[in-house]
Protein backbone atom coordinates (compact mmCIF):
# COMPACT_ATOMS: atom_id res chain seq x y z
CA UNK A 1 0.00 0.00 0.00
CA UNK A 2 1.29 3.46 -0.89
CA UNK A 3 2.10 5.85 1.93
CA UNK A 4 -0.54 8.34 2.96
CA UNK A 5 0.23 11.80 1.61
CA UNK A 6 0.21 14.27 4.50
CA UNK A 7 0.07 18.04 4.59
CA UNK A 8 0.82 20.42 7.45
CA UNK A 9 -0.54 23.93 7.77
CA UNK A 10 1.16 26.06 10.41
CA UNK A 11 4.86 25.59 11.15
CA UNK A 12 5.19 27.72 14.27
CA UNK A 13 6.13 26.60 17.77
CA UNK A 14 3.93 23.49 17.66
CA UNK A 15 3.86 22.93 13.91
CA UNK A 16 7.61 22.37 13.77
CA UNK A 17 7.22 19.33 16.02
CA UNK A 18 4.39 18.00 13.86
CA UNK A 19 6.69 18.31 10.84
CA UNK A 20 9.41 16.29 12.56
CA UNK A 21 7.07 13.49 13.62
CA UNK A 22 5.28 13.32 10.26
CA UNK A 23 8.64 12.80 8.58
CA UNK A 24 9.50 9.97 10.99
CA UNK A 25 6.13 8.20 10.84
CA UNK A 26 6.02 4.90 8.91
CA UNK A 27 3.29 4.79 6.28
CA UNK A 28 3.09 8.57 5.98
CA UNK A 29 4.85 10.89 3.54
CA UNK A 30 4.90 14.62 4.33
CA UNK A 31 4.46 16.14 0.87
CA UNK A 32 3.27 19.71 1.53
CA UNK A 33 3.67 22.50 4.09
CA UNK A 34 1.75 25.77 4.21
CA UNK A 35 2.12 28.86 6.36
CA UNK A 36 1.39 32.42 5.24
CA UNK A 37 3.98 33.58 7.78
CA UNK A 38 6.78 31.60 6.18
CA UNK A 39 9.02 29.06 7.89
CA UNK A 40 10.51 30.65 11.04
CA UNK A 41 12.07 27.42 12.34
CA UNK A 42 13.35 26.16 8.99
CA UNK A 43 11.44 22.88 9.02
CA UNK A 44 10.29 22.80 5.38
CA UNK A 45 13.55 21.40 4.06
CA UNK A 46 13.21 20.76 0.34
CA UNK A 47 9.46 21.45 0.39
CA UNK A 48 8.09 24.73 -0.86
CA UNK A 49 6.29 26.73 1.82
CA UNK A 50 2.80 27.18 0.39
CA UNK A 51 0.66 30.20 1.14
CA UNK A 52 -2.66 28.80 2.34
CA UNK A 53 -4.96 25.81 2.78
CA UNK A 54 -6.11 25.92 -0.85
CA UNK A 55 -2.55 25.43 -2.08
CA UNK A 56 -2.08 22.67 0.50
CA UNK A 57 -5.16 20.83 -0.81
CA UNK A 58 -3.98 21.28 -4.41
CA UNK A 59 -0.85 19.30 -3.53
CA UNK A 60 -3.02 16.16 -3.52
CA UNK A 61 -2.94 15.24 0.17
CA UNK A 62 -4.91 12.47 1.93
CA UNK A 63 -4.60 13.86 5.46
CA UNK A 64 -3.59 17.11 7.13
CA UNK A 65 -2.48 18.48 10.47
CA UNK A 66 -3.79 21.94 11.37
CA UNK A 67 -1.47 23.92 13.66
CA UNK A 68 -2.52 27.48 12.84
CA UNK A 69 -3.75 29.97 15.48
CA UNK A 70 -7.11 29.01 16.99
CA UNK A 71 -9.09 31.74 15.21
CA UNK A 72 -8.28 30.11 11.86
CA UNK A 73 -9.28 26.55 12.83
CA UNK A 74 -12.80 26.83 11.46
CA UNK A 75 -11.79 28.30 8.11
CA UNK A 76 -9.04 25.74 7.52
CA UNK A 77 -11.04 22.81 8.89
CA UNK A 78 -14.07 23.49 6.71
CA UNK A 79 -11.88 23.80 3.61
CA UNK A 80 -10.22 20.45 4.31
CA UNK A 81 -13.56 18.74 4.94
CA UNK A 82 -15.00 20.12 1.70
CA UNK A 83 -11.96 18.77 -0.16
CA UNK A 84 -12.28 15.27 1.35
CA UNK A 85 -9.09 15.51 3.43
CA UNK A 86 -8.87 13.78 6.83
CA UNK A 87 -7.63 16.20 9.49
CA UNK A 88 -6.20 16.50 12.97
CA UNK A 89 -6.81 20.00 14.32
CA UNK A 90 -4.74 21.24 17.23
CA UNK A 91 -6.75 21.95 20.37
CA UNK A 92 -9.08 23.64 20.92
CA UNK A 93 -11.17 22.52 17.98
CA UNK A 94 -12.16 26.12 17.22
CA UNK A 95 -12.43 29.60 18.65
CA UNK A 96 -15.92 29.02 20.09
CA UNK A 97 -18.56 26.33 20.42
CA UNK A 98 -20.58 27.41 17.39
CA UNK A 99 -17.53 27.28 15.13
CA UNK A 100 -16.47 23.96 16.65
CA UNK A 101 -19.90 22.47 15.96
CA UNK A 102 -19.69 23.50 12.32
CA UNK A 103 -16.26 21.90 11.94
CA UNK A 104 -17.29 18.66 13.65
CA UNK A 105 -20.47 18.41 11.56
CA UNK A 106 -18.59 19.04 8.31
CA UNK A 107 -16.23 16.10 8.91
CA UNK A 108 -19.10 13.87 10.04
CA UNK A 109 -21.17 14.69 6.96
CA UNK A 110 -18.19 14.01 4.69
CA UNK A 111 -17.48 10.66 6.34
CA UNK A 112 -13.91 11.73 7.15
CA UNK A 113 -11.64 11.18 10.13
CA UNK A 114 -11.65 14.42 12.08
CA UNK A 115 -9.80 14.59 15.38
CA UNK A 116 -8.44 17.13 17.85
CA UNK A 117 -4.88 17.28 19.14
CA UNK A 118 -5.44 16.82 22.86
CA UNK A 119 -1.96 15.39 23.31
CA UNK A 120 -2.18 14.67 27.05
CA UNK A 121 -4.38 11.64 26.37
CA UNK A 122 -1.34 10.07 24.76
CA UNK A 123 1.00 10.73 27.68
CA UNK A 124 2.27 7.37 28.97
CA UNK A 125 1.64 8.27 32.62
CA UNK A 126 -2.03 9.06 31.98
CA UNK A 127 -2.52 6.06 29.71
CA UNK A 128 -1.11 3.77 32.38
CA UNK A 129 -3.26 5.46 35.03
CA UNK A 130 -6.42 4.98 33.01
CA UNK A 131 -5.54 1.33 32.30
CA UNK A 132 -5.11 0.63 36.00
CA UNK A 133 -8.30 2.48 36.90
CA UNK A 134 -10.23 0.47 34.30
CA UNK A 135 -8.84 -2.70 35.87
CA UNK A 136 -10.29 -1.59 39.21
CA UNK A 137 -6.96 -1.15 40.97
CA UNK A 138 -8.02 2.16 42.58
CA UNK A 139 -11.52 1.02 43.47
CA UNK A 140 -14.19 3.70 43.46
CA UNK A 141 -12.91 7.08 42.25
CA UNK A 142 -13.66 10.06 44.50
CA UNK A 143 -11.79 13.08 43.20
CA UNK A 144 -9.59 14.31 40.35
CA UNK A 145 -7.43 17.40 40.79
CA UNK A 146 -5.03 18.94 38.28
CA UNK A 147 -2.35 21.62 38.47
CA UNK A 148 -1.06 23.10 35.22
CA UNK A 149 0.93 26.27 35.69
CA UNK A 150 4.07 27.95 34.45
CA UNK A 151 5.43 31.08 32.74
CA UNK A 152 3.50 32.84 30.00
CA UNK A 153 4.18 31.54 26.46
CA UNK A 154 4.61 34.54 24.16
CA UNK A 155 3.35 32.50 21.19
CA UNK A 156 -0.25 32.51 22.50
CA UNK A 157 -2.15 35.65 21.51
CA UNK A 158 -5.70 34.78 20.51
CA UNK A 159 -7.10 32.85 23.50
CA UNK A 160 -6.72 32.88 27.27
CA UNK A 161 -5.37 30.27 29.62
CA UNK A 162 -8.71 28.44 29.86
CA UNK A 163 -8.99 27.53 26.18
CA UNK A 164 -5.26 27.01 25.74
CA UNK A 165 -3.96 25.19 28.83
CA UNK A 166 -7.23 24.48 30.62
CA UNK A 167 -8.65 22.39 27.79
CA UNK A 168 -5.87 19.86 28.39
CA UNK A 169 -7.14 19.24 31.93
CA UNK A 170 -10.81 19.25 30.97
CA UNK A 171 -10.26 16.64 28.28
CA UNK A 172 -7.95 14.36 30.26
CA UNK A 173 -10.19 14.48 33.35
CA UNK A 174 -13.31 13.38 31.48
CA UNK A 175 -11.26 10.74 29.63
CA UNK A 176 -9.54 9.31 32.71
CA UNK A 177 -12.82 9.19 34.65
CA UNK A 178 -14.80 8.08 31.56
CA UNK A 179 -17.55 10.56 32.38
CA UNK A 180 -18.51 14.01 31.02
CA UNK A 181 -18.83 17.12 33.16
CA UNK A 182 -22.14 17.84 34.89
CA UNK A 183 -21.36 21.27 36.41
CA UNK A 184 -18.54 23.77 36.82
CA UNK A 185 -17.83 26.82 38.99
CA UNK A 186 -14.82 29.05 38.29
CA UNK A 187 -12.93 32.22 39.08
CA UNK A 188 -10.51 33.86 36.65
CA UNK A 189 -7.99 36.69 36.93
CA UNK A 190 -6.29 39.09 34.52
CA UNK A 191 -2.87 40.01 35.91
CA UNK A 192 -0.62 40.42 32.88
CA UNK A 193 -2.39 43.29 31.13
CA UNK A 194 -3.66 41.13 28.26
CA UNK A 195 -7.31 41.04 27.14
CA UNK A 196 -7.62 37.34 28.01
CA UNK A 197 -7.56 35.66 31.41
CA UNK A 198 -4.24 34.28 32.62
CA UNK A 199 -5.32 32.49 35.81
CA UNK A 200 -8.24 30.21 36.63
CA UNK A 201 -9.49 28.11 39.51
CA UNK A 202 -12.32 25.76 38.57
CA UNK A 203 -14.27 23.24 40.64
CA UNK A 204 -16.90 20.91 39.27
CA UNK A 205 -18.54 17.53 39.24
CA UNK A 206 -18.70 14.84 36.60
CA UNK A 207 -21.87 13.01 35.71
CA UNK A 208 -20.63 9.92 37.55
CA UNK A 209 -20.34 11.92 40.79
CA UNK A 210 -16.56 12.43 40.83
CA UNK A 211 -15.62 15.92 42.05
CA UNK A 212 -12.88 17.76 40.17
CA UNK A 213 -10.63 20.76 40.65
CA UNK A 214 -8.31 22.57 38.24
CA UNK A 215 -5.58 25.14 38.98
CA UNK A 216 -4.29 26.68 35.75
CA UNK A 217 -2.19 29.77 35.16
CA UNK A 218 0.46 31.43 33.01
CA UNK A 219 1.98 33.43 35.87
CA UNK A 220 4.00 30.92 37.85
CA UNK A 221 7.80 30.62 37.62
CA UNK A 222 7.33 27.01 38.71
CA UNK A 223 6.16 24.71 35.90
CA UNK A 224 3.72 22.00 36.97
CA UNK A 225 1.82 19.38 35.02
CA UNK A 226 0.16 17.19 37.65
CA UNK A 227 -2.98 15.05 37.69
CA UNK A 228 -4.04 13.53 41.02
CA UNK A 229 -6.78 10.93 41.29
CA UNK A 230 -7.99 9.92 44.74
CA UNK A 231 -10.03 6.79 45.21
CA UNK A 232 -11.09 4.00 47.50
CA UNK A 233 -7.65 2.34 47.73
CA UNK A 234 -5.32 5.32 47.53
CA UNK A 235 -4.23 7.95 45.06
CA UNK A 236 -2.45 8.17 41.72
CA UNK A 237 -0.22 11.13 40.88
CA UNK A 238 0.73 11.53 37.22
CA UNK A 239 3.43 14.03 36.34
CA UNK A 240 2.95 14.46 32.60
CA UNK A 241 6.05 16.65 32.25
CA UNK A 242 8.25 13.67 33.22
CA UNK A 243 5.70 10.94 32.35
CA UNK A 244 6.00 9.48 35.86
CA UNK A 245 3.11 7.68 37.57
CA UNK A 246 3.15 7.16 41.34
CA UNK A 247 0.65 5.27 43.49
CA UNK A 248 0.12 6.20 47.14
CA UNK A 249 -1.67 3.29 48.77
CA UNK A 250 -3.91 3.52 51.78
CA UNK A 251 -2.21 2.02 54.82
CA UNK A 252 -3.23 -1.37 56.16
CA UNK A 253 -1.13 -1.35 59.35
CA UNK A 254 -3.19 -0.39 62.42
CA UNK A 255 -1.79 2.46 64.53
CA UNK A 256 -1.34 2.31 68.28
CA UNK A 257 -1.01 6.06 68.66
CA UNK A 258 -4.09 6.98 70.65
CA UNK A 259 -4.42 10.59 69.48
CA UNK A 260 -4.52 9.43 65.82
CA UNK A 261 -6.80 6.41 66.15
CA UNK A 262 -9.78 8.69 66.86
CA UNK A 263 -9.60 9.94 63.25
CA UNK A 264 -11.59 7.57 61.07
CA UNK A 265 -9.81 8.16 57.81
CA UNK A 266 -7.00 6.53 55.91
CA UNK A 267 -3.33 6.22 56.79
CA UNK A 268 -0.17 6.27 54.73
CA UNK A 269 0.74 3.03 53.03
CA UNK A 270 3.20 1.93 50.40
CA UNK A 271 4.38 4.32 47.69
CA UNK A 272 5.08 2.86 44.25
CA UNK A 273 6.49 4.64 41.22
CA UNK A 274 5.71 2.49 38.24
CA UNK A 275 8.28 1.68 35.59
CA UNK A 276 6.53 2.38 32.30
CA UNK A 277 7.60 2.74 28.68
CA UNK A 278 7.92 6.45 27.89
CA UNK A 279 7.16 6.98 24.21
CA UNK A 280 6.79 10.51 22.88
CA UNK A 281 3.11 11.48 23.21
CA UNK A 282 3.09 13.40 19.92
CA UNK A 283 4.31 10.37 18.00
CA UNK A 284 1.68 8.13 19.63
CA UNK A 285 -0.97 10.73 18.77
CA UNK A 286 0.14 10.77 15.13
CA UNK A 287 0.12 6.97 14.99
CA UNK A 288 -3.47 7.00 16.23
CA UNK A 289 -4.45 9.53 13.54
CA UNK A 290 -2.73 7.51 10.80
CA UNK A 291 -4.37 4.27 11.96
CA UNK A 292 -7.80 5.92 12.08
CA UNK A 293 -7.38 7.11 8.49
CA UNK A 294 -6.38 3.58 7.48
CA UNK A 295 -9.35 2.11 9.35
CA UNK A 296 -7.09 0.06 11.60
CA UNK A 297 -8.23 1.53 14.94
CA UNK A 298 -10.03 4.52 16.37
CA UNK A 299 -8.12 5.81 19.40
CA UNK A 300 -8.15 9.46 18.35
CA UNK A 301 -9.81 12.31 20.22
CA UNK A 302 -12.88 12.77 18.06
CA UNK A 303 -14.14 16.19 17.06
CA UNK A 304 -17.30 15.53 19.06
CA UNK A 305 -15.14 15.00 22.16
CA UNK A 306 -13.11 18.10 21.32
CA UNK A 307 -16.34 20.08 21.02
CA UNK A 308 -17.53 18.88 24.44
CA UNK A 309 -14.22 19.98 25.94
CA UNK A 310 -14.53 23.41 24.35
CA UNK A 311 -18.07 23.79 25.69
CA UNK A 312 -16.84 23.03 29.22
CA UNK A 313 -14.10 25.66 28.76
CA UNK A 314 -16.74 28.17 27.70
CA UNK A 315 -18.80 27.22 30.76
CA UNK A 316 -15.73 27.96 32.91
CA UNK A 317 -15.52 31.45 31.42
CA UNK A 318 -19.28 31.95 31.74
CA UNK A 319 -19.20 30.90 35.39
CA UNK A 320 -16.37 33.30 36.16
CA UNK A 321 -18.08 36.17 34.34
CA UNK A 322 -21.47 35.72 36.01
CA UNK A 323 -20.40 34.33 39.38
CA UNK A 324 -22.63 31.27 39.11
CA UNK A 325 -22.37 27.52 38.82
CA UNK A 326 -23.01 26.44 35.24
CA UNK A 327 -24.86 23.19 34.60
CA UNK A 328 -23.77 21.28 31.50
Amino acid sequence: MADLKAGLIGVGAMGRHHARVLRELPGVDLVAIADPGGDPYGVAGELEVLRDVDELIAAGIDMAVVAVPTRFHEEVGLALAAAGVHAMVEKPIAENGEAGARVAQAFKDAGLVGCVGHIERFNPALQEMRRRMEAGELGEVYQIATRRQGPFPARIADVGVVKDLGTHDIDLTAWVAQSPYASITAKTAHRSGRPHEDMVLATGQLQNGVIVNHIVNWLSPMKERLTMVTGERGAYVADTASADLTFYANGVIPTEWESITAFRGVSEGDIIRYAIAKREPLRVEHEAFRDAVLGVSNDVVTMEEGLRTLKVAEAVLDSAARGVTVEL
